[in-house]
């Protein structure tokens, strides 16, 4: 993989996913969040593959509220009503 980093990607991270990726950052010793982030991304994509239905919003993709399935697409929670 190419060494050129011509590329930005913004990406919005509640306080948790703030915090699991600074956690990782210090625990393997990297110099800066975007190593921690760059490494993470590699070992994702060499992970298994991810089954997402299509019209699946960004925001079911958090981190931390992913469920027992992981990445799979199941409905919404919807609260009951009174």
């Amino acid at each position: 993989m190419s060494e050129l980093r011509a590329e930005r990607l913004q990406v919005m991270l509640s306080p948790e996913e703030l915090t699991a990726i600074d956690d990782f950052r210090f625990k393997h010793r990297m110099p800066t969040r975007a190593a921690a982030v760059r490494e993470l991304l590699k070992l994702g994509l060499a992970g298994p593959p991810v089954d997402a239905a299509v019209g699946v919003k960004s925001s079911e993709f958090g981190v931390f509220n992913r469920g027992p399935e992981g990445h799979t697409h199941s409905e919404p929670d919807v609260p009951a009503k009174d």
